[in-house]
């Protein structure tokens, strides 16, 4: 399976139980995405890495609060508790995740006045992360994803992944989702409507 890589997406301690954003469970999902990586040609994780002042932390703009949603010059915006500052425990990978299996790490928000959801491309949908780039000159045409959340980093990766060319399977029994105001019912469904193929296993 040379031609496949696992993107295990923000397996980071904020986003999981104890952590400053954590997803339900999040932590229960390791031992699977660990089994997995042996059977794959290549591992890539993505990690969560802001700026003490970044722009989308609802601490940035008084008189709003975590989970609000503003306008921001790129688009809507949720504003998300202080969360994976760069250097902080927070950020770190959990530490019972197989990081010494990563070929790559690609880090991701550490503009201070953008967003990154996507492994691919900064919340402007325009500005690439170099991970497209990396895969094409591995000669990577097949990706699996898992991680958190289901239903905004993993999602946003696997649609930019499939609006991209690739073929893109999502392993649901290995995402954790915030599932927000329906967030993960539309996700789901976007990723549908994308043929994205959705799995548990």
């Amino acid at each position: 399976m040379t031609d496949t890589a696992l993107i295990v997406i923000d397996v980071q301690n904020d986003f999981c139980p104890g952590g400053a954003l954590a997803v339900a469970q999040g932590d229960r999902i390791v031992p699977g995405v660990n089994a997995l990586m042996g059977q794959v040609g290549a591992v890539i994780l993505t990690q969560d890495w802001h700026p003490s002042d970044h722009s989308s932390f609802a601490s940035q703009h008084p008189g709003h609060a975590p989970m609000e949603q503003i306008e921001m010059p790129y688009g809507p915006q949720v504003l998300w508790p202080d969360h994976c500052v760069q250097g902080s425990d927070g950020a770190a990978f959990h530490p019972d995740l197989n990081t010494n299996r990563a070929q790559m790490i690609a880090r991701k928000g550490f503009r201070r006045d953008i967003d990154s959801y996507s492994a691919f491309f900064e919340n402007d949908q325009t500005t690439p992360t170099g991970l497209e780039g990396y895969l094409r000159s591995r000669a990577i045409d097949k990706l699996v994803f898992c991680g958190l959340a289901t239903d905004f980093c993993v999602a946003w990766s696997a649609l930019d992944a499939a609006r991209l060319g690739f073929d893109v399977t999502v392993r649901l029994d290995l995402c954790r989702a915030i599932d927000m105001d329906g967030s993960l019912d539309a996700a789901l469904g976007r990723m549908g409507d994308m043929g994205i193929a959705l799995v548990n296993s």
